[in-house]
């Protein structure tokens, strides 16, 4: 399918995977509304575009603040007739010790991974059902099909995320809004903090560049598939931890003590820098 037609909303263009979805569908053709918190970065990002006139626009928003949702809303609904696709891109990483995350965080990334999306989808869906053919697309993550020491948070968003992808396309089947769910690996994107850098090094694992998230995104739509998870070993792991997930417990627990040392590192920095900002 070509995206030429596709007008899209898409959200957390600020960030590395954001941008580079944003120039992976331009380069295919779709019209773009790119949003997120830095406006004079989205603005240098939307003229990297070199769109057509009317083809490319720029909203500066924070997605966890209701009337800045309700003004992105809009200028989605007026836009040169509106979009017909929203994909859900931003959101927040968390890395550490459940033990050691404030309310303040828990509160933040649960607005930003799973209410901030949710509302943008309600807020779309009458419009969206009326067209033809419309597309949502919540991006997730490998941690929202199995829940990883030192992402407890994190996994609850994005378990959050998948499940309520999966009942919207249940839900909607029979209509003309197609959900989809792209679950990425982990991402070499300025969101992760040094310590999950360190850990995922001692690992070993494998980190993808923005770019392969932004063709998976590409090959989602353009294929019409409704989900998609990125790596391997990754999506082997998803299955047998939906099978047999004492297997994956057990190689987990043998990696548990990495895990810890590089969380507990995180939550020692992360109540430094608190301290900081109280004693400024």
């Amino acid at each position: 399918m070509s995206l030429a037609h596709l007008r899209i909303l898409l959200t957390g263009a600020n960030g590395g995977i954001g941008a580079a979805m944003a120039r992976a569908l331009a380069a295919r053709g779709a019209a773009l509304l790119v949003t997120g918190r830095d406006g004079a970065a989205l603005d240098r990002l939307a003229a990297a575009l070199d769109l057509p006139a009317g083809r490319c626009l720029a909203v500066a928003a924070d997605l966890t603040d209701p009337v800045a949702r309700v003004r992105l809303v809009h200028a989605a609904l007026t836009w040169e007739g509106g979009v017909n696709a929203l994909v859900n891109n931003a959101g927040q990483g968390q890395f550490g010790l459940f033990a050691d995350t404030t309310p303040q965080q828990l509160e933040a990334l649960l607005a930003a991974n799973v209410a901030a999306p949710l509302h943008l989808c309600r807020a779309l869906l009458p419009r969206l059902q009326t067209l033809p053919v419309a597309h949502v697309v919540n991006v997730g993550s490998v941690l929202g099909a199995i829940g990883h020491p030192g992402h407890a948070l994190y996994c609850a968003s994005k378990f959050a995320l998948r499940g309520f992808s999966e009942a919207l396309a249940r839900e909607l089947a029979d209509g003309p809004v197609r959900v989809h769910y792209l679950a990425p690996r982990a991402t070499r994107t300025g969101l992760n903090e040094p310590a999950v850098e360190a850990m995922n090094a001692e690992l070993g694992s494998a980190i993808d560049a923005p770019e392969r998230v932004a063709a998976a995104l590409v090959a989602l739509l353009e294929g019409g598939r409704p989900r998609a998870t990125l790596g391997w070993p990754e999506r082997l792991f998803v299955r047998v931890n939906a099978l047999f997930p004492a297997v994956v417990d057990r190689a987990l627990a043998a990696k548990l003590p990495v895990i810890r040392r590089h969380a507990a590192a995180q939550g020692r920095e992360a109540a430094s820098v608190r301290s900081r900002r109280k004693t400024a």
